[in-house]
């Protein structure tokens, strides 16, 4: 029989989204709240410590409770804080990220700067990854119900940018009610600083050559860029429009190519903030020996190789080292070398013979726990770790004041305006 908790204040916000509340001494999660809601929820699961429960009915709704922009927010998967203003986001993205150094590492609190906010709460998005399920009414496209993999259609997401709800419809019309539309899962759409538009188009099978044919006739004069992807391992076959799109960073600008498959931020002014915040920290006192480890297409790389004597960036896709050499190239920044490996080793190998005296890490959610066990070893003078998840940083950040080393400052990034997630730089230096 179900539990039921039948007067809950919500109290706070945590990190995943949810509103915080206390019963009986627990800590009772309950996602799609807004701090001053009172609800009556049902508890989903229960913990020692904690207690997990879904909303059945809003008993009393907070003065900071607003209408969510979208029409399925709550069902989709995507976004968990439609349902307060985009300042009040803010102000709770910067004290939990705050909460989560203070509390668990001990820095002070002023070494955790103020969060840097989005210029655009809505339409942001340059990147997605849209589901697709082929149905009796035709090809829906969109995106996983929350906590399922049951596809929702999206009519127009307004985190998207613009031209990848545009996009999103054109494709649908092409591979809807056709042969091929049983053996599309999944559509990737991505816009760059220029506008331009790719699609990538997954395919569960092999043998693509008659699907690229026809999308080849419906996508000339489109303006999208296409390409197949037969499968995880093979590589895309290009279709239609330039091979990669270009972001630009820096002043003066670096226009930085990417491929399909390839890696760049989804908020693109907000990268570009975060490029300013990493030169701003150098730009007093240049390092002379840079490695960059996650470096994908060069995003940190080229900025930073302009100030320092030489810089070395690691990746382990081979595609996006190719870009990165490619963009150092045609950016005429020729003081560096990219090499496609894994990042852990790279410290030990190519700084044997002559020490860095920085160390750039860009590394995905899972952090770089071996890498930074590495670096406590090799000990360069200055780490500048750049984070999309703060319960993985503060395990790295542990290991480095752990092994010698002080956190400078962290700065906040919400580049994911009405979601719960948080981006990063914490730049730390040998004690």
């Amino acid at each position: 029989m179900a539990e039921y908790i039948d007067d809950l204040l919500i109290e706070s916000l945590a990190y995943g989204g949810s509103g915080i509340g206390y019963h009986h001494g627990k800590v009772v999660f309950v996602p799609l709240t807004v701090p001053g809601d009172r609800v009556r929820c049902r508890v989903s699961r229960q913990k020692k410590r904690f207690v997990e429960a879904q909303v059945e009915h809003l008993l009393v709704s907070s003065v900071k409770r607003i209408a969510p922009a979208c029409p399925i927010f709550g069902k989709c998967g995507g976004c968990q804080w439609q349902l307060i203003s985009y300042s009040e986001q803010c102000v709770w993205k910067e004290q939990i990220f705050k909460d989560f150094l203070v509390r668990k590492l001990g820095v002070k609190p002023e070494t955790v700067l103020p969060i840097v906010s989005s210029p655009q709460e809505w339409n942001y998005r340059s990147r997605a990854q849209f589901k697709c399920v082929d149905t009796s009414k035709g090809l829906q496209v969109g995106f996983y119900q929350r906590g399922s993999h049951n596809v929702i259609p999206v009519t127009s997401c307004p985190i998207m940018h613009p031209a990848l709800n545009e996009a999103k419809d054109q494709l649908r019309a092409w591979i809807s009610n056709t042969r091929w539309s049983k053996q599309v899962p999944q559509i990737d759409l991505a816009v760059d600083d220029q506008d331009r538009v790719r699609a990538v188009i997954h395919s569960l099978v092999s043998n693509v050559g008659d699907f690229v044919e026809h999308l080849k006739l419906r996508a000339a004069g489109s303006g999208i860029a296409v390409f197949v992807q037969p499968d995880r391992k093979a590589d895309p076959v290009h279709v239609c429009g330039p091979l990669e799109l270009i972001v630009e960073v820096d002043i003066p600008v670096l226009r930085l190519g990417y491929g399909p498959g390839g890696f760049a931020q989804i908020n693109l002014p907000q990268n570009r903030a975060m490029v300013r915040e990493v030169i701003g920290a150098l730009i007093s006192n240049p390092p002379s020996r840079v490695l960059d480890l996650f470096c994908g297409m060069g995003n940190f790389s080229l900025p930073v190789a302009r100030l320092a004597q030489e810089l070395i960036g690691v990746e382990a896709y081979p595609q996006s080292i190719e870009m990165a050499r490619l963009n150092a190239r045609l950016n005429e920044v020729g003081n560096t070398a990219f090499y496609a490996r894994e990042a852990f080793g790279a410290a030990t190998l190519y700084g044997s013979d002559l020490p860095f005296d920085l160390v750039i890490l860009d590394p995905p959610r899972s952090g770089a726990y071996d890498v930074v066990r590495e670096l406590v070893d090799v000990q360069p003078a200055k780490i500048i770790y750049v984070s999309c998840d703060p319960p993985t940083l503060v395990r790295d950040l542990q290991v480095l004041l752990n092994g010698g080393y002080q956190l400078s400052w962290s700065r906040p990034f919400d580049l994911f305006p009405q979601t719960h997630h948080t981006e990063s730089i914490s730049l730390l230096e040998r004690g």
